[in-house]
């Protein structure tokens, strides 16, 4: 199913409908202020199945993000973080950063694994943010590649669509996507470590 949501004002009709979809342990693809990305509810364990199946790894192993509306839950599913950290982040979010975090003992229950860490993503996009705020809760995120040899992540929602309908519940239609993930900040030692460099640059926001 193709649900296309205006980019800039989200249909909130349109939302509960994705919504509704991921509270019954549907997989969506949707866009990011990066590149389109695979996901669903993080409380739905066959659905993490299902994306890590997608991946072609295990769950227990998938170096899933997780996208959040703001910053106000990140203490339910971190460790304790410097205030440096912490400034970077309100700084760089919303925003094309996924920060590396020490998790705390709720994310291994979540991905059935002994995690210790959690990629953290606050997208600049209206409509992953809506969906999130939404459901009450994160959902995954991982980056939908193309298998295009010159470009590394398919752009254009119905081409995805027409790759993906038999595979996933909706493909959200809110426009071009982006050709460049994020940027991968590593918070878990005593310096900030860029591990991915991609759209937004660390030196903008330490």
């Amino acid at each position: 199913m193709l649900v296309r949501i205006h980019p800039d004002n989200p249909s909130q009709r349109l939302i509960q409908i994705v919504v509704s979809c991921l509270r019954q342990g549907g997989v969506i693809i949707y866009p990011t202020d990066t590149v389109y990305a695979l996901g669903c509810d993080i409380n739905q364990p066959k659905a993490v199945q299902r994306v890590a199946q997608m991946k072609g790894i295990k769950a227990e192993k998938a170096n899933f993000s997780l996208i959040c509306h703001d910053l106000s839950h990140i203490s339910d599913l971190t460790r304790p973080f410097s205030t440096s950290v912490y400034k970077a982040m309100k700084k760089g979010l919303p925003g094309p950063f996924t920060f590396i975090l020490n998790a705390n003992n709720n994310v291994p229950k979540l991905f059935q694994s002994r995690k210790k860490t959690v990629g953290i993503r606050v997208p600049d996009n209206s409509i992953a943010r809506e969906i999130v705020r939404e459901l009450g809760n994160p959902i995954i995120s991982t980056s939908v590649y193309d298998d295009d040899a010159i470009l590394e992540y398919t752009t254009d929602p119905e081409l995805i669509h027409e790759k993906y309908e038999a595979l996933v519940d909706i493909v959200v239609d809110g426009g071009n996507g982006g050709n460049q993930a994020s940027t991968v900040i590593d918070c878990t030692g005593p310096e900030m470590e860029v591990v991915r460099q991609g759209k937004g640059d660390l030196e903008d926001i330490i």
